[in-house]
């Protein structure tokens, strides 16, 4: 059997094992997520979010999936904002690997489809209609909630995926968050997730895929002025990690990044 032929034949099963493990959840998380009503961490619901990820990433044979870094010893017991590049819509399943529980921002979009949509709302992820102003502040109330109600929360600053690799600017909205919370900054650097759903392609791709954990940064003594720093030092952060992290896991390394920084937007 050629490779291309393997590769349809593997990515069909992996569409068939997603759609039946999103499947064998669902009822469960519909009952946890009507008894953890009204709970600002979602802690529960959100844990079978994550099984739900990491089983589907592990039935594959198509994907290798692997967190590296040092996780934060008090993330258990109080909130961090934590930031990740986003290459693929398919980021959330080597991410579900990170060992702590966490509330993710999603696009609103995300959670309008039957079954996938369902699961991330009852999974207690917390939706973001892009540009409009009164989704946005909603967003971030509900983040500060769950920071003050001690469980993380998940976002990408870069606010979309990047086509080509590049880290795009980050946007301000993450680190606002932090300044006001007094949560420290985690920084996520990933690499390989690309190639688990190439551009224009029909099938799921083979690949390695790694997210790296780096120090935290705090926000001890912020104010927003100094929101331009901290959002600049946990990009440079993930920038920094990059080209080693694609080089041990052979994801190409961009061209160099001279993008403008982020406008002060979400």
């Amino acid at each position: 059997m050629g490779s291309k032929s393997t590769n349809a034949v593997l990515g069909a099963y992996t569409y068939l094992e997603f759609g039946l493990t999103v499947l064998g959840y669902l009822p469960i998380m519909a009952l946890s997520s009507l008894r953890h009503r009204g709970d600002p961490t979602q802690r529960i619901p959100g844990r079978w979010m994550r099984r739900l990820g990491r089983t589907a990433g592990t039935l594959t044979p198509l994907w290798k999936l692997k967190v590296e870094g040092e996780r934060p010893s008090d993330i258990d017991h109080r909130g961090y904002v934590v930031v990740s590049n986003h290459e693929s819509t398919l980021d959330p399943f080597l991410l579900s690997f990170l060992p702590w529980d966490m509330r993710w921002v999603a696009k609103e979009e995300l959670f309008k489809p039957p079954v996938v949509g369902w699961a991330m709302r009852w999974g207690g992820d917390i939706p973001l209609r892009r540009g409009a102003g009164d989704s946005i502040r909603q967003m971030l109330d509900e983040c500060e909630r769950a920071i003050r109600g001690g469980i993380s929360v998940m976002m990408f600053p870069e606010g979309t995926r990047s086509r080509t690799g590049d880290l795009l600017p980050f946007k301000d909205g993450a680190f606002k968050l932090a300044i006001k919370t007094g949560a420290p900054i985690l920084p996520i650097a990933i690499t390989g997730t690309r190639a688990m759903m190439p551009k224009g392609a029909r099938w799921f791709g083979e690949t390695k895929a790694c997210a790296k954990i780096l120090p935290p940064i705090s926000t001890e003594g912020m104010t927003d002025d100094d929101l331009k720093t901290l959002r600049e030092q946990a990009r440079n952060a993930i920038r920094d990690a990059l080209p080693d992290l694609r080089e041990r896991y052979g994801d190409p390394t961009p061209a160099p990044d001279t993008r403008a920084p982020a406008p002060e937007s979400v």
